[in-house]
C-alpha cells in the first residue's frame, strides 16, 4: 500500500527541517533533498512501529496556504 502524505520543508539556519503534519513526524537534513529523504525514512519507521490504523482516517488532499496578519 502506498500513502500520499504531506511534507513541509523549511530552511532553519544551516539545516532543512521536514515535517509530516498528518503524523506529527519531523526530521532534518543539510540539503532539501536530504531532509525529504530523511522524513520519508522517519515516516516509514513510524508506520512500521505504529501501523496504519490511524492513517486510514486521513481523507482528501491537505491544502496549504498563507495568511497575513497585523503585527
Amino acid at each position: 500500500m502506498n500513502l500520499r502524505l504531506s511534507a513541509i520543508i523549511t530552511k532553519e539556519e544551516e539545516w532543512y527541517v521536514a515535517r509530516c503534519p498528518e503524523l506529527d513526524v519531523t526530521s532534518q537534513g543539510k540539503t532539501f533533498e536530504e531532509a525529504r529523504e530523511n522524513l520519508k525514512e522517519a515516516v516509514e519507521l513510524y508506520i512500521e512501529s505504529f501501523g496504519t490504523d490511524d492513517i486510514s482516517e486521513i481523507k482528501g488532499e491537505p491544502v496549504f496556504t498563507t495568511i497575513e496578519v497585523a503585527a
